[in-house]
């Protein structure tokens, strides 16, 4: 298990990586202005799949080493 300050880290390490310098600032700003509901989101982040399908695929993700 990683820390918070580890995970923040490689969080914007990936949004440079995806972005850019600029940009990644930009989309951080983004996201601190606007209200943002977790849940909702995670409701819609998957319509079509059901939380068993998610969860093996999550597994099946685990297991492969391609998540930390």
């Amino acid at each position: 298990m990683i820390t918070d300050t580890e995970i923040k880290l490689a969080g914007f390490q990936a949004l440079v990586a995806a972005l850019g310098d600029v940009q990644a600032e930009k989309f951080i700003a983004l996201i601190q202005r606007e209200p943002f509901d977790y849940t909702r989101w995670q409701r819609d982040l998957w319509p079509d799949k059901s939380p068993e399908e998610i969860s093996q695929a999550a597994m099946q993700q685990r297991q492969t080493g391609k998540s930390k």
